[in-house]
C-alpha cells in the first residue's frame, strides 16, 4: 500500500513538471521606465502577460521579458539591444520608446534578423516597408494628416503655422502635413522648430515671434508632452490663449493628457486634438478597474493615472507576440554564426536568427480583437481607424466628433453594429466647441478695413449704435454686396469689421492709405467703394468689379430762357420772322390789287386804304377780318394764304409751348481743355485716386484743384461757379456722378469724355490663398448674373437709387 502511494506521488510529481516544462522564449524590452509612457507600458504588458497564460494556459511556449532601462537616451537605447541580442539571445525586441532610439535599434534588428516591435515610434520616417524586420503595433502618425486637414478645412482656416519638436518624431510628421495641407489651398507662412532641450526663456522667445511677426493665429503642435506641457503653459502667459486663437494638437500629445497636471490643462483651454478612436468593451472595461486598483495599492497618488494608448497598444503587442510565438512554434534556440568575441558590444559579434525572419511574418498575419479595438497589421503596421476630435474644456476633454476615411468628419460614429455614439446635429460636422478665451465664436476671424465715409454713404455707412463701445454698425450697398458673397461661399468665412479712423472717429486717410494697410498686415481684406487701379495691384489682390467703371466730369447747366421776355420771339429765327412779314403785307397788297375795283370795302382816302392792306392780312391770323372777298382770284389767294397761316401758328404755338415747358439744358462746359485754359478752378471727392487722374493724365494745376466730400458740397461749388470760390466742374467716378444727378438733376450736367477705370471692387491680401481669391471672383460674377433685382451689378445708379429709396 505505502509504495503504490508513493508510486501515486511520483506519477503525479512527473506530471507537474512535464506540465511546468514548457518552452521560455526571451523577449528584449527597451523602455525609458521613468517616463509616464514607459512605466505605463511596463505595467500593462506585466497584467498583458498573466491575462493572456491565465487565458491560454495549454500553450506550450511561454514569454520572459527581459527588460532594460534606455534612460531616454539614444545611445543608452541602442547598448541595451546590442546587449540583449548579443548576450541574452533575445528573439525579438519591444521598443524602444522613441523614434530617434528606434531608428538605430531597427538597423540592429536587420542585422540579426530579430524583429524589432514598436508601440510607441510614430514617427513616418520609420517605415516597415524600408525595414522588414520593423514592425510597428502603433498607428503611423500620418495616418491623422487626413483628418487634421478636413478639421481646417471645416472651420475655414487659410494660413496656419506649425509648432513641432525638433526631433525625429517632430520632424517625421510635416512633410505629410504640409501635403495635406496644400491640397486644400492652406498657406503654411512659418514653421516653429522648438528643440527638445529648449528651456522656458527660449520657447517664450519663440511664441512672441510668432506672436508679433506672424499675423496668422491658428497653431497646430506636434511634439512630445514633457515639451508640450511647457509650451501651452507659456503661450497662455505670452496672451497667445486668448479669444482669436485656435490650437490643434495632434494625436501623441492627446494620448497623454490624462498624466498632465491642472495648471497645464487649465492652459489648454479651447483647445482641439484628435486621437485614435477606442471601442469601449466590457474587457477594457474590466482592464481598466483592475489597473486602477494596482495604481492605487503601489503607487503614491501622483503616479495613480489612467491607462494611456500606449499602454493599450503594448497590453496588445504582448498578446499578438505571445499568439505568434506560439503559432511558428518558436523554441529557444541560439543564434549561428558567432564569432568568439566576448564583448558585449562587439557588433561583429552578432549572429543570425534561426527562427526571426518566421516569427517576424507570424506576427504580420496576427489579428485579434485587443483592448485597443480590432489588431490588423496592414504592411507591417497597424491599421488606422476612426480619429475622435477632443476639446479641452477646464480640467477634462470633451469628444465633439470623430472621422473616419469613409464618412470624413461627423458629429457621431456609427459603429459596425449600427450603433451610433453621440448625438447629430444636421447642420453641422462637428458639435460647438468652446474656442480659447471661453467664447463660442470661431477664430480666426478675417480682418476687414472699411472706410470712414462724410458723403455718399449709400455706397458704406459706418455708425456707432453704442457710444461707448468700438463695435462698429456697418451698412451699404458694398457691405450688402459682401454679405451676399459671405452667403454663397463654399465655406464659413468669420470675419470683423475695423474703421479705417483716428481717435476722432474720423477717417485716417486716403483710400490708397487705406489699402496699403493690407501690406502691413493690418487688415487682411477691404470692403467699400474702393475703385480697381493699376497702381495698387502691386500690394492688394482684387476681385471681380460690382460696379460700373469710369470717371467723368459734371457740370452746371445754362437755363434761362423762361425767365427771358423776349421768349416769344424764340420760336421764328429772324429769317423767318422777316420772310412771314414780308408775306404779311404782300398778301394784303395783292387781295386790295384784286379787290378795290369792285368791293366797296377797299375803297377810301389813301390813307385808309393803306390801313385796309395791313388789317386785312394781320386780321386774318385770327379770322377777325370784317371785310368780304367778291373777286374769285382773291378767293384763291386767301385760301393759299389761310393755309399757310395755319401752319405757321402751329408751328410757333408748339415751339413757344415747348420753350415755356420743357427745360433746354446746356451744359457750362463740354471741353476739359475750355476749362484748363481758362484757368477755372474744378473739384474732386477727397481721399480719391481722382487727384492723381487730374494732375498726372489730364496736366491739371494742383493749385486749381479744390477737394470736397459731399453732394451738398458740390452742389455749393458748383452754383456758385470758379470765380465765386466754387469751381466750374466736378471730376468723379460714374456712381458718384449719378448718385449726385439723381439728386440734382435740374441744374447739372454729365458732359465730356469717359476715362475708363476697372469699377469698384473688394481688395484682399496678395498672399491671400487662391482658393479664397478665385471664389470671391467666381460668386461675385454669379451675384452679377443672379442679382437681376434692380439689375444691381450691371447698372449700378439703378441699384443705387433703389437702395437711396429704401432707406
Amino acid at each position: 500500500m505505502a509504495n503504490q502511494k508513493r508510486l501515486l506521488s511520483f506519477l503525479i510529481l512527473l506530471t507537474l513538471r512535464m506540465a511546468m516544462a514548457k518552452d521560455v522564449i526571451s523577449v528584449g524590452v527597451v523602455l525609458d521606465l521613468n517616463s509616464p509612457v514607459g512605466r505605463m507600458a511596463e505595467r500593462c504588458m506585466s497584467m498583458a502577460l498573466s491575462d493572456f497564460y491565465q487565458e491560454n494556459h495549454n500553450y506550450n511556449t511561454r514569454l520572459d521579458l527581459l527588460r532594460r532601462d534606455s534612460g531616454d537616451d539614444v545611445v543608452s537605447a541602442a547598448s541595451a539591444a546590442l546587449d540583449l541580442i548579443k548576450n541574452e539571445e533575445v528573439q525579438a525586441i519591444m521598443g524602444p520608446q522613441t523614434s530617434a532610439q528606434a531608428k538605430f535599434v531597427i538597423q540592429l534588428g536587420e542585422k540579426a534578423q530579430i524583429p524589432i516591435i514598436s508601440f510607441s515610434a510614430t514617427s513616418p520616417s520609420l517605415s516597415p516597408a524600408q525595414n522588414p524586420f520593423f514592425i510597428r503595433t502603433a498607428q503611423d502618425d500620418s495616418a491623422q494628416v487626413t483628418a487634421i486637414s478636413a478639421i481646417v478645412e471645416a472651420y475655414g482656416w487659410r494660413e496656419i503655422i506649425p509648432i513641432y519638436a525638433d526631433t525625429d518624431y517632430g520632424n517625421g510628421l510635416i512633410p505629410y502635413l504640409l501635403d495635406a495641407f496644400q491640397k486644400i489651398d492652406v498657406r503654411v507662412p512659418y514653421r516653429s522648430v522648438i528643440p527638445p532641450s529648449s528651456n522656458n526663456t527660449q520657447i517664450s522667445t519663440e511664441l512672441n515671434k510668432l506672436k508679433e511677426q506672424y499675423h496668422t493665429r491658428i497653431f497646430i503642435v506636434h511634439m512630445a508632452a514633457s515639451l508640450g506641457s511647457k509650451l501651452f503653459v507659456l503661450a497662455n502667459k505670452a496672451g497667445m490663449m486668448k479669444e482669436g486663437y485656435a490650437w490643434i494638437f495632434t494625436a501623441g500629445l492627446s494620448a497623454l493628457l490624462d498624466p498632465m497636471p491642472s495648471k497645464v490643462m487649465y492652459s489648454m483651454e479651447g483647445v482641439l486634438g484628435l486621437r485614435p478612436h477606442i471601442t469601449t468593451s466590457k474587457k477594457l472595461e474590466d482592464f481598466k478597474r483592475r489597473l486602477k486598483r494596482n495604481l492605487t495599492s503601489s503607487k503614491p497618488i501622483s503616479e495613480r493615472n489612467g491607462v494611456n494608448l500606449f499602454g493599450l497598444w503594448a497590453y496588445d503587442t504582448i498578446w499578438a507576440l505571445a499568439m505568434a510565438v506560439e503559432k511558428a512554434g518558436i523554441v529557444h534556440s541560439r543564434f549561428f554564426k558567432q564569432n568568439s568575441s566576448q564583448s558585449n558590444v562587439d557588433l561583429a559579434a552578432l549572429g543570425i536568427s534561426e527562427t526571426g525572419r518566421t516569427l517576424r511574418n507570424t506576427i504580420r498575419a496576427t489579428k485579434f480583437q485587443g483592448l485597443s479595438g480590432n489588431f490588423h497589421l496592414a504592411k507591417g503596421q497597424l491599421e488606422p481607424s476612426a480619429f475622435e476630435i477632443i476639446n479641452i474644456v477646464g480640467k477634462s476633454e470633451r469628444i465633439i466628433g470623430f472621422w473616419t476615411r469613409k464618412r470624413g468628419l461627423s458629429q457621431a460614429l456609427v459603429d459596425s453594429t449600427g450603433e451610433v455614439a453621440g448625438s447629430i446635429s444636421k447642420d453641422k460636422l462637428l458639435k460647438q466647441p468652446i474656442w480659447p478665451g471661453d467664447t463660442t465664436d470661431q477664430p480666426t476671424k478675417l480682418r476687414i478695413g472699411v472706410p470712414i465715409r462724410q458723403g455718399f454713404v449709400e455706397f458704406l455707412k459706418v455708425d456707432w449704435l453704442n457710444p461707448l463701445t468700438n463695435k462698429p454698425s456697418i451698412s451699404g450697398f458694398s457691405h450688402d454686396v459682401f454679405l451676399a458673397v459671405l452667403d454663397a461661399l463654399p465655406f464659413p468665412l468669420p470675419y470683423e469689421f475695423i474703421p479705417f479712423m483716428n481717435e476722432n472717429r474720423t477717417s485716417n486717410g486716403s483710400y490708397d492709405e487705406l489699402l496699403y494697410q493690407i501690406k502691413l498686415q493690418k487688415y487682411d481684406a477691404v470692403i467699400g467703394d474702393t475703385t480697381i487701379v493699376a497702381n495698387r495691384s502691386t500690394y492688394v489682390d482684387f476681385t471681380l468689379p460690382y460696379s460700373e467703371s469710369g470717371v467723368s466730369m459734371v457740370v452746371l447747366v445754362k437755363d434761362n430762357e423762361r425767365n427771358n421776355f423776349w421768349i416769344f420771339l424764340k420760336p421764328l429765327s429772324l429769317d423767318l420772322w422777316l420772310a412771314t412779314f414780308a408775306t404779311f403785307i404782300s398778301t394784303g397788297l395783292v387781295i386790295w390789287v384784286l379787290e378795290h375795283r369792285i368791293n366797296s370795302d377797299f375803297r377810301g382816302p389813301p390813307e385808309q386804304q393803306l390801313g385796309t392792306i395791313f388789317w386785312f392780312s394781320f386780321s386774318t391770323l385770327v379770322f377777325a377780318h370784317r371785310e368780304k372777298v367778291v373777286n374769285n382770284w382773291s378767293k384763291f389767294v386767301m385760301i393759299i394764304w389761310i393755309f399757310v397761316v395755319l401752319i405757321l401758328t402751329q408751328s410757333y404755338t408748339a415751339s413757344l409751348t415747348s420753350m415755356l415747358t420743357v427745360q433746354r439744358l446746356q451744359p457750362a462746359f463740354i471741353d476739359v481743355k475750355e476749362i484748363k485754359n481758362n484757368g477755372y478752378f474744378v473739384g474732386y471727392q477727397k481721399d480719391s485716386f481722382v487727384k492723381g487722374l487730374l494732375t498726372k493724365q489730364l496736366n491739371f494745376d494742383e493749385t486749381k484743384l479744390k477737394a470736397y466730400h459731399t453732394p451738398e458740397e458740390y452742389n455749393e461749388a458748383l452754383s456758385n461757379g470758379s470765380h465765386n470760390g466754387g469751381v466750374a466742374a466736378i471730376f468723379d467716378e460714374i456712381p458718384y456722378i449719378k448718385l449726385f444727378l439723381a439728386k440734382y438733376c435740374s441744374k447739372y450736367t454729365m458732359v465730356g469724355p469717359t476715362y475708363k477705370t476697372d469699377g469698384f471692387g473688394f481688395k484682399i491680401k496678395t498672399s491671400l490663398d487662391g482658393l479664397r481669391r478665385s471664389t470671391f471672383r467666381v460668386l461675385l460674377v454669379k451675384i452679377k448674373v443672379q442679382q437681376s433685382l434692380h439689375k444691381a451689378l450691371v447698372l449700378i445708379c439703378t441699384a443705387l437709387g433703389a437702395y437711396s429709396s429704401s432707406q
